[in-house]
């Protein structure tokens, strides 16, 4: 069966001990990657990747772009895949049939998403069976989620040649316009995140504070004028692409809502009234 490789900070010991046991009694293995701590980037390597995206990017997502890139570095380096988590990605009842399933890969997968985040996903119109009650969609565009995905090596090179070609990103933006990947979604999602628990009826009964996003959300200015222009037509430029990949799958894909079956994560979490 495929492994789990937990991206994890050092100091985040709760996370890391609410994967261990709900891992353990799925009784998937796993290993722990350390995270990348933003407070050990020096200014001139946070500087140095920070201004490559459509906006400033704060030191944590920073840390969390090179975090997810150690974890491809290393699908790479082993030469098998690898269930990669972020540690707060809570987890279907599901998840030793599907990656059993997966560890096959006779779909010739690069990269599987098991995760929903309540927004529309750009799916193909013909599935591939899984497991019973669970179907594999190919996955043409995606907006957001880097918290449960399966990484075949395949997959993890040409991730490693992008990050030597383009700037750093956000790491879910990353992944989301790496449009060279043979990606695919599983359906209904095997991964939610913990602060999505509520959008999909279940009551969150682990909360953790997010290490990458302030509580009051704030943004980091552009530190000139031409950062500013540069930031802005960049998201023009994603919106283009985004627009432009709509067109090269039109008449085969339609965007959809991923469901979650709420029954599949009831053995970690409650049912929301």
């Amino acid at each position: 069966m495929i492994s789990a490789l937990i991206i994890n900070l050092d100091r985040s010991k709760e996370r890391l001990a609410f994967q261990c046991q709900q891992l353990a009694a799925l009784g998937v293995n796993m290993q722990r990657l350390p995270a990348v701590n933003a407070d050990d980037l020096s200014v001139h390597d946070y500087e140095a990747l920070a201004n490559g995206w459509e906006r400033k990017m704060r030191p944590a997502e920073v840390a969390c772009f090179l975090s997810h890139q150690a974890a491809w570095q290393k699908v790479a380096d082993d030469g098998h895949p690898y269930l990669i988590l972020e540690d707060d990605a809570l987890l279907s009842r599901q998840l030793p049939q599907l990656l059993q399933a997966l560890s096959e890969n006779i779909w010739q997968a690069d990269y599987v998403t098991l995760e929903a985040r309540n927004r529309k996903k750009l799916l193909g119109k013909q599935s591939f069976d899984l497991i019973d009650g669970n179907r594999l969609y190919r996955l043409y565009q995606d907006r957001s989620g880097a918290a449960a995905y399966v990484l075949y090596p395949q997959g993890a090179r040409k991730l490693l040649i992008k990050t030597a070609q383009e700037e750093a990103a956000l790491a879910d933006a990353f992944l989301c316009r790496a449009y060279e990947l043979n990606a695919y979604q599983i359906y209904p999602a095997a991964a939610i995140q913990l602060d999505q628990c509520m959008a999909y009826g279940l009551r969150q009964t682990n909360f953790f504070a997010s290490t990458i996003t302030p509580a009051n959300h704030t943004k980091l200015n552009a530190p000139n004028v031409r950062s500013h222009l540069c930031f802005k037509y960049r998201r023009i430029a994603a919106q283009c692409r985004m627009g432009w990949r709509q067109l090269t799958v039109l008449g085969r894909a339609h965007r959809v809502w991923v469901p979650v079956h709420v029954g599949d994560f009831a053995h970690t979490v409650d049912q929301a009234d």
